[in-house]
């Protein structure tokens, strides 16, 4: 069985289970790899987090549900893990845009969001350059901001660092690097999902130089790191290739841990103008474990 398989037995039993509690680790053993592993890689290959995919698969089963007219709304919102009727309700209306009981004599449609599956498809027509990188812990010193995450575009509160910090305290940063990976970096500490879309942002560099009181410190455990070589700006293909082509034929996984991007240097102060310029990424791995 390959990874393609074992990917799609941990959807299947997503599917199975939409009524009782999901667990996991049960997930994790039909995926032959971390949950954690495997949510990221969803999120990145689907488009929305597996959170959100089972809450639609939840409320699509519970509008088919809706339609037998002797089955009361709230048996419905407790089989599918609402504990009352009013949080059922506004999730129930937030989907498809009516309330359960109006699902029952509306004449709008309902929405419908099928099960997914993992199919294979044509790749591997762009090479990705990538080397593994066994580091020991190190220090980033930078510019921190709590960033809640958006779909499209920068984040905010990534953009308020920018612009908010002046020439001289950034030229002062960038010569506190002195070691690898050398030079401004974007990283990214935390998991944003649907119920927290909150991490830590930090504008920084490796450094073992003390943290001057003008900036933070984080400490970056000892880590194994794939380390991508890929250009700017971001487009979902770039995702797919790392997510969909690279970790499902590599023998790695991403584990917890913060995701660095070096580069590019930013104009502070501005709003960014993005030109095409290549930059590294780094993320932590670790051997999948068979």
């Amino acid at each position: 069985m390959n990874m393609l398989n074992h990917l799609n037995d941990a959807l299947v039993y997503i599917e199975q289970n939409l009524e009782y509690d999901i667990d996991e680790q049960e997930i994790a053993k039909r995926a032959c790899c971390s949950f954690y592993h495997f949510k990221r890689m969803f999120s990145f290959l689907a488009g929305i987090s597996l959170q959100e995919y089972i809450r639609r698969r939840r409320l699509t089963l519970a509008a088919m549900n809706l339609q037998d007219s002797t089955v009361k709304v709230i048996d419905v919102a407790v089989k599918y893990g609402y504990n009352s009727p009013d949080a059922f309700t506004r999730a129930f209306q937030g989907l498809h845009g009516m309330t359960p009981t109006e699902a029952r004599s509306n004449t709008r449609p309902l929405k419908a969001y099928p099960p997914m599956t993992f199919r294979l498809s044509i790749g591997g027509s762009e090479p990705m350059k990538f080397r593994i990188v066994k580091k020991e812990a190190f220090q980033v010193i930078g510019i921190k901001s709590r960033v809640t995450a958006v779909k499209e575009g920068e984040h905010p509160g990534v953009e308020q660092v920018w612009q908010s910090t002046d020439e001289a305290t950034y030229k002062r940063l960038k010569s506190l690097s002195n070691q690898e990976p050398h030079g401004i970096l974007h990283v990214d500490v935390g998991d944003p999902g649907r119920s927290n879309p909150e991490y830590d942002y930090y504008m920084g560099v490796a450094t073992t130089d003390p943290c001057p009181s003008e900036f933070t410190s984080l400490v970056v455990p000892e880590q194994t790191w794939v380390v991508f070589e890929v250009k700017i700006p971001w487009s979902p293909e770039k995702w797919q290739q790392i997510y969909g082509e690279w970790f499902p034929t590599s023998g790695y996984e991403q584990v917890e841990g913060p995701k660095i991007q070096v580069g590019p240097d930013i104009q502070v102060g501005e709003k960014q103008i993005y030109t095409e310029q290549e930059i590294e990424l780094w993320i932590p791995i670790s051997k999948v474990q068979r």
